[in-house]
């Protein structure tokens, strides 16, 4: 049976625009899918500091020891993190655009987890393999005020090629995505707002 995990990076609760539209996606494939379906909030608190110990940590493995004392400690604690992501086989994420990219909370969770032997391997010849194989990804993006078409006064898009970028990094090719991008400006979104849930329900049917 596959396990989706819903990775929330909008602090916003009730009032996130992401949130809600990630809503949309899960009811329509627990529809559908009758599958496990669990919620990992970003802003929750549990997520660890990757800080000097988990660098530390980092580069002695990286030198093939195994860290001791706080890097011990550190790394355990990423490890963790890792493996409750890793357990699940299907990913929604939902991610608000904050100054053109991502809330600083998901680029920690991506921090956290990206270690050696775990999203990654590296050879000194061919570079970097990802290791998440036999995955898939869907993302919700939504943004305020940047769209595509718009004028560079607008904004730009470090939001979604990042995202994709370390997504296809890790090993996961199989990638979905929703996009909600009204102007603001406008004060017309309604339209939009449809659009996008309409098209993460029949995402969420298929995913």
């Amino acid at each position: 049976m596959s396990r989706l995990l819903h990775i929330s990076a909008s602090p916003r609760g009730a009032a996130s625009e992401s949130l809600a539209i990630a809503g949309t996606f899960t009811d329509a494939y627990r529809e559908v899918h009758g599958d496990v379906v669990d919620h990992f909030d970003l802003w929750d608190g549990t997520l660890p500091v990757f800080g000097p110990a988990g660098a530390g940590a980092k580069m002695t493995v990286f030198a093939g020891e195994d860290p001791s004392g706080e890097q011990a400690t550190a790394w355990r604690a990423a490890r963790a993190v890792f493996e409750r992501f890793d357990s699940y086989d299907r990913y929604l994420f939902s991610v608000p655009m904050w100054n053109s990219s991502v809330p600083y909370v998901l680029k920690q969770f991506i921090d956290v987890v990206s270690q050696p032997g775990w999203v990654f391997g590296f050879d000194t010849e061919k570079g970097y393999t990802g290791l998440l194989r036999g995955k898939k990804a869907a993302v919700v993006y939504t943004s305020a005020v940047y769209g595509t078409g718009r004028p560079p006064e607008f904004g730009s898009d470090h939001q979604a090629p990042f995202l994709v970028g370390w997504l296809r990094w890790t090993g996961i090719t199989d990638l979905s995505s929703v996009e909600f991008r009204p102007n603001l400006a406008t004060g017309d979104a309604e339209s939009g707002r449809r659009a996008a849930h309409a098209e993460a329900r029949e995402l969420g049917k298929r995913f």
